[in-house]
């Protein structure tokens, strides 16, 4: 019988919140004019803002990264795997867009664009409503029915309500806010309900061929069923199908030593060894970079008869708070945040359920078992091998397709520094592009000694291609006339 103990790294992430000078007596009374008026059908600008919400806007976008970060405790605290994660980001995401965009002349909805969303109810006429509260609030009641720990969603939704009250939005302003909001939410849920998700929790478990050696099989120490083999189920957001972006096959399995796969195997192997002896200025760069991607959300270890597991951030998780530094340091408003968080969250969605779907037809081994087999019973990997099958690499093609979406919102050559990981342990790492972050997050899964060359490589392009199909596909600002 084991002890099992549980290590939760959480995010302890002072308050962001950036308090705006008095403003100039000009502008307070043009706000109030704005405010006071009977607002027109359509979009207008601003048009829901009072004063006291306007000279602290910047606190908007800092309350949905907020909200972002409060959602991914939760997803850590209840151990949801990296497909699953992404699915609870989305929902919530999309419903604060979609709420959001209504307001703003420049935005278009997701409805009409993404499988099966049809148009959010909108305010009753003459109601006075807060959008930005709108908007916090359907994402956190969203998130909340996605999860297992409501209560600890709920804490933080009545920390968004007092937020606004301090900022001015009371009484029946307040409540009619809450109530749109609360409106939406329920709105994408019923939307969230239909892609099938629920079905496949009561599908069969991945069975298990041990004649195959070809074949996926459960790894150490866990030795944890394969997770989520009927994610190609999953309604796509915007692909046609999960089978749309289909990679060439990954090389054909052999136990030849002259054969292509062996080599490739060999190239696993031999980086792993290294990690056994004198570690070189390059293999300790290496090394700290596939700590750094790991994201594994459930690392198990064990001493003696002791079990211990380490709880961290998905991959998903990882680009969503890439999606946060990259808005802060663009100084990104609420909308274009939430624009952000919701695309991104459509390439992540999109990715694992592409990933998947070919994680499960290939369905090859990993280099662990392979290695154990027929090379060394004793090697092991530098990061815990996930427990699914290996071609292609999720974190290339969710990567791929995260960072090709950023690169459109932000720019080509947008230089960050990714903190994201400083929570956990592991320190920043600079970058000068989405796309480098994303190249140095597959390469990882080599130095981590858990997927071959194929998979990297033609993963990332599976990824980019499928990030690249959503931009074509979705727009979110509407074109300017020529």
């Amino acid at each position: 019988m084991y002890c099992i103990t549980t290590t939760i790294y959480v995010p302890n992430r002072k308050n962001e919140m950036k308090r705006r000078g008095t403003l100039w007596i000009w502008l307070a009374a043009a706000v109030l004019a704005i405010t006071a008026c009977e607002i027109p059908t359509g979009k207008t600008a601003e048009a829901s803002l009072d004063p006291a919400t306007y000279a602290d806007k910047a606190q908007d976008a800092a309350l949905l990264h907020e909200s972002v970060d409060a959602l991914t405790e939760v997803i850590i605290h209840d151990i949801f795997s990296p497909p699953v994660a992404a699915r609870i980001y989305a929902y919530p995401s999309i419903a604060a867009y979609e709420i959001l965009q209504q307001r703003d002349e420049e935005h278009r909805s997701l409805a009409g664009q993404l499988t099966d969303l049809t148009a959010i109810p909108t305010p009753d006429a003459g109601q006075d409503i807060c959008y930005e509260l709108s908007a916090l609030h359907a994402f956190g009641v969203v998130g909340r029915a996605l999860i297992f720990s409501e209560a600890k969603m709920t804490a933080h939704l009545e920390s968004v309500h007092t937020r606004y009250r301090e900022m001015g939005v009371r009484g029946e302003r307040f409540e009619q806010s809450v109530a749109y909001g609360e409106a939406v939410a329920q709105h994408i849920l019923a939307w969230s309900a239909s892609d099938r998700y629920k079905q496949t929790r009561t599908f069969a478990k991945y069975s298990i061929d041990r004649d195959q050696p070809s074949r996926w099989q459960p790894t150490p120490p866990k030795y944890h069923e394969g997770i989520e083999p009927h994610w190609r189920e999953i309604r796509t957001f915007v692909l046609d199908s999960a089978q749309q972006f289909m990679p060439p096959r990954p090389t054909a399995f052999s136990l030849d030593k002259s054969s292509p796969f062996y080599k490739e195997v060999m190239e696993v192997y031999e980086a792993g060894k290294l990690e056994r002896g004198d570690l070189s200025p390059e293999r300790e760069e290496q090394l700290a970079i596939a700590s750094f991607w790991d994201c594994n959300p459930y690392v198990v270890s064990i001493e003696g008869h002791a079990m211990y597991a380490t709880k961290k951030i998905t991959p998903g998780g990882h680009w969503m708070g890439i999606t946060r530094i990259a808005c802060e340091t663009a100084e990104a408003d609420l909308l274009r945040t939430a624009e952000a968080y919701a695309m991104t969250t459509l390439a992540l969605m999109d990715g694992f359920i592409s990933c998947w779907d070919e994680k499960y037809r290939s369905n090859l081994v990993r280099p662990e078992t392979y290695i154990n087999t027929y090379i060394d019973e004793n090697w092991m990997p530098v990061l815990q091998t996930p427990p699914f099958p290996e071609y292609t690499s999720g974190h290339s093609v969710v990567s791929g397709a995260a960072s090709t979406v950023l690169t459109e919102l932000f720019g080509e050559d947008f230089a960050f520094r990714d903190t994201s990981e400083e929570p956990y342990g592991l320190p920043a790492r600079n970058f000068s592009s989405f796309k480098a972050a994303a190249e140095e997050a597959a390469i990882s899964r080599l130095y981590g000694g858990i997927h071959y060359m194929p998979a990297i490589e033609n993963g990332i392009v599976q990824g980019r291609a499928i990030g690249s199909f959503i931009l074509k596909e979705v727009e979110t600002r509407i074109p300017k006339p020529m």
